[in-house]
């Protein structure tokens, strides 16, 4: 599919990839706008936080091109590509999309929740780099890298079973008899449930969708207007699958709505590990390689964002502050510096 959209997009007129562009960003960006009502509509119908809707239904969804993108490069004996595409994600999702946030808007952090999944956020990190660790040679993994085994795959996509199933099930506690308001009550006593859903799935849909027809799209429009193919990888393509979770963050942030942005982050963070690695490392057999830069830079990275948030979490009155986001977004560039900067 991504090639034949590749392949499309390559033979289109140059005017033709403009009208595209500009398709795409207002598919993506009214997209986005109706995920993001239709998910506080849900968490009014259902009378629970937003944030938890962002952590479970919306960050699944936003999920699947770092899904795709990973067992596809898994299957086609790319592994490394997989496993960094995860890692990845985690990063841009964490220093990148909360950074940027948070220089927007304080951004409200539900205690309760927060906690809970961030340390199921931060205990997903920690897990993934002990299972690509090669204990036998521990010290070598500076200079050979390490590997995460195909039966960790399994194990992964186990605990993302019961992750789900932990998730929803919290759904009756995490009802609150709060007083919300009339005209809110009045917008959710128009829609049934399963309608509020078909939309917020649809929703996905077309974020995800017009996300990848953007990339292709636009990275086609840089090579005929002769950018560098080394700034395309560094900047485009390095967040190109988080492009969904990006713009449901800002736009949840420009409604008002920013624990929706953080919910759907820690969610997509879990799922990155649980899913996207999980799912990759169990279609080969070698399991996925995490040559040496994984442990010089992109894991400690990774880490380091998870610890900072954590440590956000546990030091805030209520509210991710400015600060923390550019702590955040400091990491996300070094990270990406360093990664581009480093000798082949």
């Amino acid at each position: 599919m991504e090639l034949l959209i590749n392949d499309i997009v390559s033979q289109i007129p140059f005017p033709g990839l403009l009208v595209i562009l500009g398709g795409c960003i207002y598919l993506l960006v009214k997209g986005a706008d109706v995920l993001v009502d239709e998910a506080v509509r849900l968490s009014l119908k259902w009378n629970i936080s937003k944030m938890f809707v962002g952590a479970t239904i919306v960050s699944l969804g936003t999920t699947v091109p770092e899904a795709a993108v990973s067992v596809t490069a898994a299957v086609k004996g790319e592994p490394d590509i997989a496993l960094g595409n995860a890692v990845g994600s985690i990063i841009c999702d964490t220093g990148l999309i909360l950074g940027i946030a948070s220089l927007i808007a304080p951004l409200p952090l539900s205690q309760k929740m927060v906690s809970h999944q961030g340390l199921i956020q931060l205990g997903a990190g920690i897990l993934l780099v002990v299972s690509c660790t090669p204990f036998f040679s521990i010290c070598s993994v500076f200079t050979m890298g390490g590997n995460l085994p195909r039966f960790m795959g399994f194990v992964f996509l186990l605990l993302l079973v019961g992750y789900i199933f932990h998730a929803f099930r919290s759904v009756q506690l995490e009802k609150k008899n709060v007083e919300l308001r009339v005209e809110a009550n009045l917008e959710c006593a128009k829609r049934k449930t399963l309608s509020i859903i078909f939309r917020l799935v649809g929703a996905v849909f077309l974020v995800v969708f017009s996300s990848k027809l953007l990339i292709p799209t636009v990275l086609e429009t840089a090579v005929r207007l002769s950018i560098p193919a080394s700034l395309i990888s560094a900047t485009l393509v390095a967040f190109g699958t988080s492009l969904p979770e990006l713009v449901t963050a800002l736009t949840s942030v420009r409604k008002g709505y920013g624990e929706l942005a953080v919910g759907n982050v820690i969610g997509a963070d879990i799922l990155n590990v649980l899913f996207v690695a999980g799912a990759a490392a169990s279609v080969t057999s070698g399991g996925l390689l995490a040559p040496k830069h994984f442990f010089q830079i992109l894991f400690p990275a990774m880490l380091i964002v998870l610890i900072v948030f954590r440590m956000a979490v546990v030091f805030s009155d209520g509210t991710l502050k400015k600060r923390f986001g550019l702590i955040l977004l400091s990491v996300y560039l070094f990270a990406i510096f360093f990664s581009y900067s480093r000798p082949a």
